[in-house]
């Protein structure tokens, strides 16, 4: 089995291969370029430099959200374009669980955040099975930070924190948590697509896979667009007609 993964919920724009249970190749950047700038180049990159050929590959792993409105959206295209030329499925991988998933064996749980602007988080809260798999101890959702770090405190073991999310919020979760806590390395502390293929791959063998033009991002909250032309509504509702 090969998959090719891509991952752009946030400012990290990463791309991966893995064949059989081996990661072939990952290529990530975390700098100021646009996702449309970087992920096709970057996809065929590691493509040439592992030999591989694209009409070899039996699925796409994208990263589905919840995470940037401009960033998934363009995963979401490149993933879904991929898709249709190479007439294969593609795996839909949740981006909080497959970032929890970096941390696979930790004694403890990993809250992932992801900063959502407008004071709150992109977040959810992980532990471990048996087979090393991330599973939800607390469902992923967008909140404000001191709302999380409650939830942590309320399960009482010991904490990993990653994200830019948790780097934004650092002063924070210092001040509030009550239980032993530490915060990722920055190998483990951003996105990557090395995480989204390994888990994409064990859902792949699940057989959870959908078409490309089944495939849509997870954002859980409207976009800004969205909150204002509602908030514009809701206003006119309420005015009263006076003629």
């Amino acid at each position: 089995m090969k998959l090719a993964a891509i991952e752009s919920s946030g400012l990290v724009a990463s791309v991966a291969i893995l064949s059989d249970g081996v990661l072939l190749a990952e290529y990530s950047v975390d700098y100021k370029k646009t996702h449309s700038q970087t992920l096709l180049p970057m996809f065929e990159e590691i493509v040439r430099m592992t030999e591989t050929d694209p009409k070899t590959l039996d699925a796409i792993a994208i990263s589905a959200g919840p995470g940037s409105f401009t960033g998934l959206r363009i995963g979401s295209a490149t993933a879904k374009g991929l898709g249709l030329a190479l007439d294969i499925p593609l795996v839909e991988v949740p981006t909080l669980q497959a970032m929890a998933y970096q941390a696979s064996g930790f004694h403890g749980l990993v809250c992932p955040m992801m900063d959502a602007r407008r004071g709150q988080v992109y977040t959810g809260l992980y532990g471990f099975d048996k087979e090393g798999l991330p599973s939800e101890i607390v469902s992923q959702q967008v909140c404000a930070c001191e709302q999380m770090i409650e939830k942590i405190n309320e399960a009482g073991e010991s904490v990993l924190l990653m994200g830019e999310g948790s780097d934004v919020y650092r002063q924070q979760i210092e001040e509030g948590l009550r239980v032993p806590y530490a915060f990722a390395p920055p190998h483990m502390a951003r996105q990557r697509a090395g995480a989204v293929a390994a888990l994409g791959a064990w859902l792949f063998a699940q057989g959870k896979t959908i078409s490309s033009d089944q495939h849509a991002p997870v954002y859980l909250r409207l976009s800004q667009a969205e909150r204002e032309l509602k908030e514009k509504q809701e206003a006119g509702h309420g005015q009263v007609d006076e003629t």
